[in-house]
């Protein structure tokens, strides 16, 4: 995901977008787990995107 498809949504959008992403983090720690994840990069993925994202939630709570 990037950060320019981001900037485009409004600050309630990016909250629900916050919130999958926190969801499927934690499916993907469970999987970690139980050792069913075959792809474990993806998890780095939603790291820097949940850091995206809470990034952008602060710029724009800054400009408010």
């Amino acid at each position: 995901m990037k950060s320019s498809e981001l900037r485009t949504k409004s600050e309630s959008d990016l909250g629900k977008e916050l919130n999958e992403l926190l969801k499927a983090q934690f499916s993907m720690r469970m999987q970690l787990a139980t050792q069913q994840l075959t792809n474990t990069s993806e998890i780095k993925k939603v790291r820097r995107d949940i850091a995206r994202v809470r990034t952008l939630i602060g710029e724009k709570a800054k400009k408010a």
